[in-house]
């Protein structure tokens, strides 16, 4: 029987977003990107915050140990836990004041891809930017255009494609991948959400294939074959669902992060555990995170 999430951190964070598993802390970040906060839970629910200022929306560890890189609202930025230091590392359409980052994850060859968004969720300013690791100075090129919502990006088991969602009108982006050049192609639908399903948000993939993905609005994440068919439905009390990753010494635990902006006081008293951190214990395994390589 499907055990039901528990929630292990009551934030009540107003976006909870961009869950990273360091596989080298055994720990858990999350951010609250309308709070500007960055959180990390441990094992032995030992539980840590830093307050970021310019924000942080999603995160990657460096391959060389050296802290974290993290999106900020117009920029890529280092990030050291252990002193709280900010390092500018890339401006990034810091001439669009209604845009900022939104989600992001590495590849396997150490690229952090990263999307923006309009900050009203209407105009369709937003891009997908993939961050290079070499040189002494990081440099970023624009892959994509035209999305309100950028989310994600994930990729198949395989690397050979890499899915990319369109949430504000309902759409999952396939691309075929080039994972040793860094390159996309063949951009194609490879969902269409319908009514009740909510709006497409953060996303992972499992070691076997399966693409995971969270439903803004409807309460619930689905996981889906490569034909995009439900294979497995988890439910959550909190309809705005906004990502989710592995972690666990195993990596069969799924971690979840919810929101509470938006909603009214009707409905936080019907969701008193909106933006909450949650976690669900699973026979499925995941994927390492990857790091940046600069």
């Amino acid at each position: 029987m499907m055990k039901t999430p528990e929630c292990i951190w009551e934030a009540g964070a107003a976006l909870g977003e961009g869950p990273l598993w360091s596989v080298r802390e055994q720990a858990l970040y999350w951010v609250d990107i309308l709070n500007h906060r960055l959180h990390r839970h441990a094992s032995g629910d030992e539980r840590r915050s830093w307050q970021i200022g310019h924000g942080v929306s999603a995160l990657a560890e460096r391959t060389s140990g050296d802290g974290l890189v993290i999106t900020q609202r117009h920029g890529f930025a280092g990030f050291d836990p252990a002193s709280g230091e900010v390092r500018p590392l890339l401006a990034v359409e810091d001439d669009m004041p209604a845009n900022r980052f939104n989600d992001g994850k590495c590849d396997a060859r150490g690229r952090f891809w990263a999307g923006t968004m309009d900050f009203a969720c209407k105009a369709p300013t937003g891009s997908l930017y993939r961050l290079e690791p070499s040189g002494a100075q990081p440099s970023c090129s624009r892959m994509d255009s035209g999305y309100a919502v950028t989310n994600g990006p994930a990729w198949s088991a395989d690397y050979r494609t890499m899915y990319h969602n369109d949430s504000v009108n309902g759409r999952v982006y396939a691309f075929d991948y080039d994972l040793e050049r860094g390159e996309l192609a063949n951009k194609r639908l490879f969902l269409q959400f319908g009514p009740g399903d909510g709006s497409p948000d953060g996303m992972t993939t499992d070691a076997e294939g399966g693409l995971w993905i969270a439903h803004w609005g409807a309460g619930k994440l689905t996981r889906r074959d490569a034909a995009g068919r439900v294979m497995m439905t988890v439910a959550l009390p909190c309809t705005q669902v906004t990502c989710c990753a592995f972690g666990g010494p195993a990596l069969r635990t799924l971690f979840i992060t919810t929101a509470a902006d938006g909603l009214s006081p009707q409905q936080r008293e019907r969701e008193p555990l909106a933006g909450g951190l949650f976690a669900l214990e699973l026979d499925i395994a995941g994927m390492p995170a990857q790091t940046y390589g600069g």
